[in-house]
């Protein structure tokens, strides 16, 4: 969350169930999005917050709707970015689409599984990640997150690929994504879209890459599309990466154009956290 002004902002983070320092480690039970809005809830009460406003990209993007939705009264408004809806198309598009753009990656990525099974890469995968064998889990983990990687930048970039080919960090990521999109995030179809009228009194700004790969444009404009009344930016030299460059920038922006949109009363609760 470095895109948010510490001036401005009391910015939280944190791991969710599974992943980075949550234990236990990379455990998919009891792992379901509803779980994880009941979790983002304990860590509001924990710090006496009342309401906040609440920033995710990529799955990010997802679970933060999903928790608005379910909380509309606790958010001040929205952050998104490389919008992920979690339906069939946003889950085939990353274990084949990406095929039509980078063909020489997955090919490796597929060659990982067996001919046989390469017509559902997505059950292969989720099998061997959760085989119970470790030297697999982790080969599968990192045959994923390689893939994942060399697909996120809108130029190639070897550094960013290395910092995502941790053995243990990728086998967080790579069992739970595919866990998540094994169950389509269990979220009923169209659930997220549908709900908009929830949250669509709040103010949101919505940011995608022109070019992004991993969360395709698509599913932004049709979050677009479907809440007009939120802010809405593409990035056109930019991919799904969102740390640095154009992307990072329209970030700091939209982040400010947030503040600006919230009453002062809000804007003095947000930035004490209250």
């Amino acid at each position: 969350m470095e895109s948010f002004d510490l001036s401005e902002f009391r910015v939280i983070t944190f791991d969710q169930r599974g992943a980075g320092k949550s234990t236990p480690h990379a455990s998919v039970e009891g792992n379901t999005t509803s779980a994880l809005i009941t979790d983002i809830e304990s860590i509001r009460n924990h710090f006496d917050i009342d309401r906040w406003l609440v920033a995710g990209g990529s799955w990010g993007s997802c679970l933060a709707l999903a928790y608005g939705q379910a909380h509309p009264e606790r958010c001040f408004g929205f952050r998104l970015h490389g919008i992920f809806l979690a339906g069939p198309d946003d889950i085939d598009w990353w274990f084949n689409g990406m095929r039509a753009i980078f063909p020489d990656h997955w090919e490796e990525f597929a060659a990982f599984i067996p001919e046989a099974e390469r017509h559902d890469l997505l059950s292969a995968y989720y099998r061997r990640l959760t085989c119970g064998n470790a030297q697999t889990e982790v080969a599968a983990a990192l045959s994923l997150r390689e893939f994942s990687a060399k697909t996120q930048t809108f130029l190639p970039d070897p550094a960013h690929v290395a910092t995502l080919l941790d053995p243990k960090s990728a086998l967080s990521v790579a069992r739970l994504f595919t866990h998540y999109c094994m169950n389509g995030a269990f979220l009923a179809p169209g659930q997220l879209l549908a709900g908009i009228d929830r949250i669509r009194h709040l103010p949101c700004q919505i940011v995608n890459g022109r070019y992004d790969t991993v969360t395709p444009m698509l599913s932004a404009w049709r979050l677009h599309r479907a809440w007009p009344e939120a802010g809405f930016t593409i990035v056109t030299e930019a991919n799904h990466q969102s740390t640095k460059g154009a992307m990072f920038e329209e970030l700091v922006a939209a982040g400010e154009r947030l503040r600006d949109q919230l009453h002062p009363t809000e804007r003095a609760l947000m930035e004490h956290g209250a």
